[in-house]
C-alpha cells in the first residue's frame, strides 16, 4: 500500500501545477473545461500581454480601476456605478481643473498597477506559508523532482501534457534563485517565481519564453507575421472567422503602434521587455495618451467627466446608460 505523501508536498505540487506559471500554451486550441482547469494560469493583472502571448483584454480596466475592479463589476446598479466613476475622476484629477491630463492619467496608471502588485505580495505570503510548514523561510526545488509521490503520479502528469509544464517550472525556479544558487527560494524569491513581471531578471526570462513560443524562424525576434499568426485550430463558422479577424487586427495594431518602438517592423527582446514592464513610466505615459485619445471627443488632449462616462465601457467594462442626464447635478 502506498504511503500518504506529506501535506506540504501535495500542497506545493498542486500550487505549482494549478496556480504557477508554466510554459506558455495556446489556450485557444483547447476544448473542454477539464483541460482548461489543468493548465496553469497565464494572466497577470496590470500586464499588457498574457504569458501565452495573447493580449490582455482586461488591461485598461485593470489599470483604471485597480483593486476596485471586482467591486465595480459586482455592482450592476447604473446610478451607483456612475457615482463610483465620478469619484475616480476626482481622484485622477489632482489639480482639480475638471479635466484629466496625460500626466495625471500616467500617475494613476502607475498607482493602480502598484496596487495589483501589493495584492500579489500579500497573496504570496499566504502561498509561501502553505509550502513552508516548518517556517524556516525556504522552499526547496527537490519537492519537484525527488519526492517519491511525484514519480507515482508521473504517468498521470504525462497524460495531461503537464510534463513540459513541470520542466518549465524548474527553469523558472532556477531563474528566481538569486546567486549564489542554493535551490532554495526565500519569500522574496518565491514572489519573483510567482510574479516575474516585477523582477527585472524574471521579466527578461518571461519575455524569452514568450518569444520562444512565437518565433518561427529562431532568430529571437518577432515579425508582424509571427506575432499575428492565428492560434492552432480551424475556423468552423463565420462567427469564428469574425473572431479570428478581430484577433489578427488587434494584434497587428498593437505590434505596429505600441510594441515596435522604432517602427522597423521587428520586435526585439528589448522592445518586448519594455512593453511587458508594468512599472515602465514611458509606457504608462503612452498608455495614458492612448486611453485619452479613445474618449477625447473635443480633441483637447484631456478627458472631461462627460467623456469618461460616455466611454465607461472602455474604462471599466460596464456601459453606463443615461449618463448625461444626471452628471452635472451629481458631480
Amino acid at each position: 500500500m502506498l504511503s500518504k505523501p506529506p501535506f506540504c508536498t501535495l500542497t506545493f505540487i498542486s500550487l505549482l501545477v494549478m496556480e504557477i506559471l508554466g510554459r506558455p500554451a495556446n489556450h485557444s486550441a483547447l476544448k473542454g473545461n477539464e483541460e482548461q482547469e489543468l493548465l496553469p494560469p497565464d494572466h497577470l493583472n496590470g500586464v499588457k500581454m498574457e504569458l501565452d502571448g495573447h493580449l490582455n483584454r482586461d488591461f485598461h480596466h485593470e489599470v483604471f480601476l485597480g483593486k476596485d475592479r471586482d467591486e465595480f463589476e459586482e455592482d450592476s446598479e447604473p446610478r451607483r456605478n456612475r457615482r463610483k466613476l465620478m469619484v475616480i475622476f476626482e481622484k485622477v484629477d489632482t489639480n482639480k481643473d475638471k479635466q484629466i491630463s496625460a500626466k495625471e492619467m500616467q500617475r494613476w496608471i502607475l498607482e493602480k498597477t502598484d496596487e495589483h502588485f501589493q495584492e500579489a505580495v500579500q497573496e504570496n505570503k499566504i502561498h509561501f506559508r502553505a509550502v513552508d510548514p516548518d517556517g524556516d523561510g525556504k522552499n526547496h526545488i527537490f519537492y519537484l523532482q525527488k519526492n517519491h509521490f511525484l514519480n507515482q503520479f508521473w504517468e498521470e502528469i504525462i497524460k495531461f501534457r503537464l510534463g513540459e509544464v513541470l520542466d518549465n517550472l524548474k527553469d523558472r525556479w532556477y531563474q528566481a534563485d538569486n546567486p549564489p544558487p542554493d535551490l532554495l527560494l526565500s519569500e522574496q524569491e518565491f514572489l519573483s517565481f510567482l510574479h516575474p513581471e516585477h523582477s527585472r531578471g524574471m521579466l527578461h526570462f518571461m519575455v524569452q519564453e514568450i518569444i520562444r513560443d512565437l518565433d518561427q524562424d529562431g532568430d529571437k525576434k518577432l515579425t508582424v507575421s509571427e506575432f499575428i499568426s492565428l492560434p492552432v485550430g480551424t475556423v468552423e463558422n463565420q462567427q469564428g472567422q469574425d473572431i479570428d479577424d478581430d484577433w489578427v487586427r488587434d494584434r497587428r495594431r498593437e505590434f505596429q503602434d505600441v510594441i515596435d518602438a522604432n517602427r522597423d517592423g521587428i520586435v526585439t527582446m528589448e522592445e518586448l521587455e519594455e512593453y511587458m514592464d508594468p512599472m515602465n513610466e514611458h509606457n504608462a505615459l503612452n498608455e495614458a495618451r492612448q486611453m485619452i485619445a479613445v474618449a477625447d471627443e473635443n480633441q483637447n488632449h484631456h478627458l472631461e467627466l462627460e467623456e469618461i462616462l460616455k466611454y465607461s465601457e472602455y474604462f471599466t467594462g460596464s456601459k453606463l446608460m443615461d449618463y448625461a442626464r444626471n452628471v452635472h447635478e451629481e458631480f
